[in-house]
């Protein structure tokens, strides 16, 4: 029986400056979404960059994620980020959660889509446990 070979581990190289200036711009861009994409009354985020797009939770908890790290980056006030997160909450912690057409979930789980105004379950879609898990954590951070 042969020995295992340590692998020893790569050490990390140090990024030039256009590949962290190339990282920044990415990572700026990628916080701009939620900017661009979220509705400030109740803190829903679109789906997509499409006119007209549903909200989706996941997204949402993702923006909720992303708000401390854009007051950290200096991108975004630190008023600004609690507004939207606590629009966000808001919204989630007085939503119908009945199940039906005019409701956000059912039972502590939430739709997956939402109309980006009303909040009320978009088509008929389905209560998702992975996009409410999305947005739970998003919530907690």
């Amino acid at each position: 029986m042969r020995a295992a070979v340590a692998i020893p581990p790569l050490a990390p190289k140090a990024l030039s400056p256009s590949d962290e200036a190339m990282l920044d711009g990415l990572q700026r861009a990628a916080f701009n979404y939620f900017l661009q994409n979220g509705n400030t009354s109740n803190g829903l985020v679109a789906d997509t960059s499409r006119q007209g797009s549903y909200a989706s939770i996941a997204v949402v908890g993702f923006a909720l994620s992303a708000y401390p790290v854009g007051v950290e980056r200096g991108w975004v006030t630190r008023a600004e980020a609690l507004q939207r997160s606590l629009a966000a909450l808001r919204f989630f912690l007085a939503s119908n959660q009945s199940g039906t057409l005019e409701s956000t979930g059912y039972k502590g789980f939430y739709f997956h889509f939402l109309h980006m105004d009303s909040g009320l379950r978009a088509w008929r879609c389905e209560v998702s446990l992975i996009d409410t898990a999305l947005l739970l954590a998003g919530m907690l951070t």
